[in-house]
């Protein structure tokens, strides 16, 4: 089975524009803010959009705290999605880290 790494704040905000970012978190939640250029795509969406996922860029997935996030990679590396990685302590870290978050597109 396929495995999946992590990412950091700081190295995902490097390479932001460069990765396919998805914020698997609800309406509520995302409503306060999103990491720019994310696709938003609730978590129990996921199962159903696998095609979203395949690409030639490596692909981060994030949520509030880093455990959903966790588990859409855990189940897109079973699917065969290779290049995926976890934001380490979702967008609390990112936010905490002092890193921008806007408005999601509507």
């Amino acid at each position: 089975m396929a495995a999946y790494g992590s990412i950091s704040a700081d190295e995902l905000n490097a390479r932001l524009g460069e990765v396919a970012l998805f914020d698997v978190r609800g309406p509520a939640e995302t409503d306060r803010g999103v990491i720019e250029g994310a696709v938003l795509m609730p978590l129990h969406l996921v199962p159903m959009n696998v095609d979203r996922f395949r690409g030639d860029r490596d692909v981060v997935i994030y949520c509030h705290s880093g455990a959903r996030s966790a588990q859409a990679c855990q189940f897109l590396a079973g699917q065969g999605i290779d290049c995926l990685f976890n934001l380490q302590g979702g967008v609390m870290y990112w936010a905490g880290s002092g890193l921008p978050l806007v408005p999601p597109a509507q």
